[in-house]
């Protein structure tokens, strides 16, 4: 997958300034990919270039003017294409997992506290998750907004990245809990 099918799949939910798009990514998006803003203002101009979004003013007096981008029928073209292709499989790619792999050779208190860490976080991005997850389906049950709402992808990734975020905090308390125990011994 590259940047501009992640963009492109952002901008579906309407509207969005460079500044919107980096917000998005930041809450819903990250789960799934990662970039810096710097990345996505260039994403943004490149697909623009592309034709695959249109941008346009809006000119703002107490604040600097924006710029606000829509997917083309172009851009949503590009999504059917890449919808179409052979997805490549995930993988994980994580220096914490080195150092749980090396936990034989080395002191381990470190490696514990950084997996402490990790379900301190793991624990926030759950707790944004639940949020989001909530807002986007409004007063309906799950099974409801998954049988019936507007935009369902949103909402199916924001479950993946959820579900992510529990079993890697599960999988943390139990390697924490294993180090410790051994370190104990």
């Amino acid at each position: 997958m590259a940047l501009r099918h992640a963009v492109l799949a952002a901008l579906l939910d309407g509207e969005h300034s460079g500044y919107q798009l980096t917000k998005a990514f930041d809450v819903g998006v990250a789960n799934f990919w990662h970039a810096q803003p710097q990345q996505l203002y260039l994403e943004l101009a490149k697909l623009e270039k592309d034709g695959l979004v249109t941008g346009r003013q809006v000119i703002q007096e107490t604040r600097p003017n924006k710029r606000l981008f829509t997917v083309t029928d172009a851009g949503v073209a590009e999504l059917q294409r890449f919808a179409a292709a052979p997805a490549k499989p995930s993988f994980i790619r994580d220096d914490l997992m080195v150092k749980v792999q090396a936990a034989d050779a080395v002191e381990t208190g470190e490696v514990v506290r950084q997996l402490d860490e990790r379900i301190q976080l793991a624990d926030a991005k759950i707790e944004v998750f639940d949020k989001l997850l909530h807002r986007m389906r409004g007063k309906r049950d799950e099974e409801t907004f998954l049988r019936e709402g507007d935009r369902v992808g949103p909402y199916l990734t924001c479950l993946r990245g959820r579900r992510f975020e529990a079993e890697h905090r599960a999988w943390c308390v139990r390697v924490a809990a294993v180090l410790r125990a051994r370190a104990a011994n």
